[in-house]
């Protein structure tokens, strides 16, 4: 019985295989795309995927429903929030310019199987997120000939009554994403042209709606007659944030473009900036003049903009609201389109989805084979399905790639820096003054005990100390964590804290409503999991960081990026439970792809170890004195019973 139970090193070795990181090429500006792409493109991607229908919908539906007029505070808030994940975006944009947004930063970082989950729930947010917005386009340009497309749909197409099916097919949504994939297949000049000209026209357009929306503007709306600023308080404000934070996830087109951009480590932190705050700003302002131009409990949450200019008596204005919105539908589609593909691209290059999508058209550099079969599947969701449903699934998908991002840039940054050492002389003695230490987790073999001796000497000057150790400053009050590999700690206290973060937000979101628990139970866990996740946070900035490199760097590390995991989560844990039932369901759909053909076709998978060649290893033990500390181990057996003469004569140097 017990010889059909696995071996503990095969499990220690399954598991490791599930936590393999992707290996970088030496030069990663090499790529099959096209690096064309400039600064002004990628804003302008970036300002395509954010400012949407969000902008014609969600402020109105938001000021009546949620916050009233203080629905500017809630974009402001959120737009804070997003640019803590944004500038995550930015640091591995720049580093790692590689196509595969969220789910090459993981792989890069914290593993395989994590960066294919992400992956993986990416792609249903895009597929999800397009046809919804297909939908919309279709349903606005139908309420602008007065529901004639519907109607003669119904009448001579039928209707449908089966759950999770729309009312009728929408033959128009599906057609528009066609088309719209057509564009797409022609190469990312032809599809930065084409959000180019949709862009310029949308914006014109909120120009436009500011311009009136101030001449317009009647203070008293704001009044206390009105409702007030802040009709529902601040729990309202809060509840607009959850709402209007989604506003913004399009910026991660910008990070997908990366490996198509003529200078990635400038471009794409500049593009982010300046779209999610040219974005923010359209937000926040339409905000103040949607509510200033009429009562905010009188706004129509289904075309608050056009309806508030018919009301004023501007119906040309209103025509040209319509027109505007239409145009920025058009640049959301376009960003979905672009990034999708790309990302399927960057998980079949690595072996992890199915190989047919990594193909690239030598003429016009795109994954032409990716386009196409997911603009088709996109089409075929809009036609036929009721996104309402399922639309949900866009939260959660973003919010966990967000929080694996920020988890990841807290693991990078505490990582040592993997740089090429010359080869020394054939004969030649390794140097002893190396670049970079071992990564986390690796063992470090010496050729000869002195060499050794010499990095114990360098350390103990504290000198210099890499990425991943313990600070000078902490070692007399935390000399335990002197012996664990540089890394180690750090890589531990970001699981411990993420897990601080579950529950400490679990306890807020559940702990008053389902829980029920007592005062001082609440307020107890309350203060025991803000002290895990403070003291995990404070152990982490014990350790050394990477120093400032040339590309862009987050600020506040690791504070930002955790405050960043806290909000990510506490937002996910607001979702229903049955997006998360949903969720879960996908997942494990995900995970038969990745252990039917994912694990078994990874590159990484198929990356032979290079064998080496050790004429004997040291094991340096930490109490003792020197020689009481040393002993030799030969490669790939036990501990051999004593040294050689000539390394026991180094060893009593």
């Amino acid at each position: 019985m017990a010889r059909w139970l696995p071996r503990s090193t095969d499990l220690t070795r399954f598991c490791q295989k599930l936590n393999r990181v992707k290996t970088l090429e030496d030069d990663m500006m090499e790529t099959s795309f096209n690096r064309c792409l400039s600064t002004i493109d990628l804003t302008l991607l970036g300002i395509g995927g954010m400012v949407g229908s969000g902008l014609y919908v969600l402020t109105g539906t938001v000021a009546k429903e949620i916050a009233g007029p203080a629905v500017i505070v809630s974009f402001i808030i959120a737009g804070f929030a997003s640019l803590l994940a944004a500038l995550c975006y930015a640091e591995f944009g720049a580093r790692v310019p590689k196509t595969g947004s969220a789910y090459m930063f993981t792989y890069v970082s914290v593993g395989e199987i994590w960066a294919f989950l992400i992956g993986w729930n990416v792609l249903l947010e895009y597929m999800i997120g397009g046809a919804a917005v297909a939908r919309a386009w279709s349903g606005y340009l139908d309420s602008i000939f007065n529901h004639k497309i519907k109607n003669f749909t119904e009448t001579h197409v039928g209707t449908w009554q089966v759950p999770f099916l729309a009312r009728y097919p929408d033959f128009l949504a599906a057609a528009i994403l066609l088309v719209a994939t057509a564009f797409i297949s022609f190469g990312a000049k032809v599809s930065s042209w084409l959000n180019h000209v949709f862009s310029a026209i949308s914006m014109g357009v909120i120009l436009f709606i500011l311009i009136m929306g101030f001449v317009l503007a009647q203070p008293k709306n704001w009044s206390a007659q009105e409702g007030g600023f802040a009709p529902y308080g601040l729990s309202g404000i809060m509840a607009g944030t959850a709402t209007c934070f989604y506003a913004f996830v399009g910026f991660d087109v910008i990070a997908a473009s990366s490996e198509e951009a003529r200078n990635p480590q400038r471009a794409v932190p500049r593009a982010i900036a300046f779209s999610l705050g040219l974005a923010t700003g359209a937000y926040i302002l339409v905000s103040v003049v949607l509510t200033l131009m009429v009562p905010w409990h009188t706004l129509d949450p289904d075309s608050a903009l056009a309806d508030a200019f018919y009301r004023r008596g501007y119906a040309w204005a209103g025509f040209l609201v319509a027109a505007g919105s239409i145009c920025a539908m058009n640049t959301v589609l376009l960003s979905n389109l672009f990034s999708l593909p790309r990302i399927v691209y960057a998980m079949a290059e690595d072996g992890l989805f199915f190989r047919v999508f990594a193909r690239v058209h030598p003429r016009t550099q795109v994954p032409v084979v990716g386009i196409v079969v997911f603009g088709l599947l996109m089409a075929l969701l809009a036609l036929v399905f009721d996104l309402e449903a399922l639309v949900q699934f866009l939260s959660i998908g973003t919010l966990l790639a967000y929080t694996f991002v920020a988890a990841s840039i807290i693991v990078l940054r505490f990582q040592q820096q993997k740089v090429d050492v010359p080869a020394p002389a054939p004969g030649g003695r390794p140097s002893p003054e190396p670049h970079e230490g071992p990564s986390a987790g690796e063992l470090k073999e010496y050729e000869s005990f002195s060499d050794k001796l010499q990095l114990v000497d360098r350390d103990k000057s504290k000198e210099h100390r890499e990425p991943g150790q313990l600070k000078a400053a902490f070692e007399p009050y935390l000399e335990f964590l002197s012996d664990f590999y540089p890394g180690e700690v750090v890589t531990v206290a970001v699981v411990t804290l993420m897990v601080s973060a579950i529950c400490l937000c679990s306890i807020l979101v559940f702990g008053n409503t389902h829980l029920h628990l007592p005062t001082w139970s609440y307020s107890l866990l309350l203060v025991l999991f803000s002290l895990g996740f403070l003291l995990s946070l404070l152990l982490i900035w014990a350790h050394e960081q990477q120093r400032s490199t040339q590309t862009f760097q987050i600020p506040l590390v690791p504070l930002s990026p955790a405050l960043s995991i806290v909000l990510n989560i506490y937002l996910m844990l607001k979702l229903s439970y049955m997006t998360w039932l949903r969720f879960a369901v996908w997942l494990l759909l995900g995970l038969l792809v990745y252990f039917g053909y994912g694990i078994w076709h990874s590159k990484e998978n198929l990356r032979e170890p290079r064998p080496q060649r050790v004429s004997a290893r040291y094991v340096v033990f930490p109490s003792g004195s020197l020689e009481e500390r040393v002993q030799a181990v030969q490669p790939g057996s036990q501990p051999a019973a004593g040294l050689p003469d000539t390394d026991t004569d180094d060893c009593k140097r």
